[in-house]
């Protein structure tokens, strides 16, 4: 009995000492878990949002003087933009949709290339453009149609809007309730749409090196998918696994059901 007995206490803490030396499949950034302060890089220079066909952009142009730069803005409308075409609001400037040559139609100005620039470029092209008449003009540029689908293992999948120029798949996730724990940290894959050509990229969130990526922060249209576990995968398996069974035996049952009631009915 004793011998049995030490037996199950030598098992119980080889179990206990696996358990506890097992990596934490849901932390992100394992690697910074070995200091307690440090600098991750800032990167977002680098990877400035670019105007592509079918973008929607709120233009507005502004001086000192009201009246010298109020030809240059379109008429306040209601609504002002596509997606709200069917809600009442107040009457806000219109915006711009960019064409498939990557230009918008501005008053006074006319015909302005923005397709492939960021937003800096296109608000000090056109502030070099108005400036030739009006004195210390403003131009402000926003896109209006920023979005990222973000599906899979999140508390929340679903369409995430941002007037945001920097927002980073960190940010999108939140925007989500963050991943479930059966979202797989290390397989985060970012879909996006560059030039007509479709790419995907995948996102390791339990390295700090994801910050480094061209992925990290977000473009319009990206979609981010986080890969369920094997955890998740099993149960669902499992799950379609009873549910066959359970409609195989139903069938087997009212068959039996049905065989019955005839032989009953022949045999009376």
């Amino acid at each position: 009995m004793k011998s049995r007995l030490l037996i199950v206490l030598i098992a119980a803490a080889t179990l206990l000492s696996c358990t506890s030396t097992k990596d934490n499949n849901l932390a992100y950034f394992k690697d910074l878990a070995t200091t307690a302060h440090g600098e991750l890089p800032d990167v977002k220079g680098n990877y400035p949002i670019r105007i592509q066909p079918d973008d929607e952009l709120v233009i507005s142009v502004s001086s000192s003087v009201p009246q010298a730069t109020a030809a240059y803005n379109v008429p306040m409308d209601n609504p002002a933009t596509r997606s709200s075409i069917l809600n009442a609001s107040q009457p806000r400037t219109q915006t711009y949709i960019v064409d498939e040559q990557g230009d918008v139609m501005m008053p006074v100005l006319g015909r302005i290339h923005v397709g492939g620039k960021t937003i800096p470029e296109i608000s000090s092209m056109i502030t070099a453009k108005v400036a030739e008449n009006v004195k210390d003009p403003y131009v402000r540029v926003d896109i209006v149609n920023f979005s990222i689908d973000v599906l899979g293992e999140v508390r929340n999948p679903h369409r995430v809007v941002t007037g945001q120029q920097y927002f980073t798949v960190l940010d999108a996730l939140a925007a989500c309730g963050d991943l479930t724990e059966f979202g797989r940290r290390d397989q985060v894959y970012v879909i996006r749409t560059e030039d007509g050509h479709r790419a995907y990229h995948r996102l390791d969130l339990t390295s700090s090196d994801v910050f480094n990526s061209p992925y990290f922060y977000m473009r319009q249209n990206d979609v981010v998918y986080v890969e369920p576990n094997k955890i998740r995968i099993d149960n669902s398996k499992y799950n379609q696994n009873n549910a066959f069974k359970l409609s195989v035996i139903s069938t087997v049952v009212s068959s039996v059901s049905v065989i019955a009631s005839l032989i009953i009915a022949l045999t009376r």
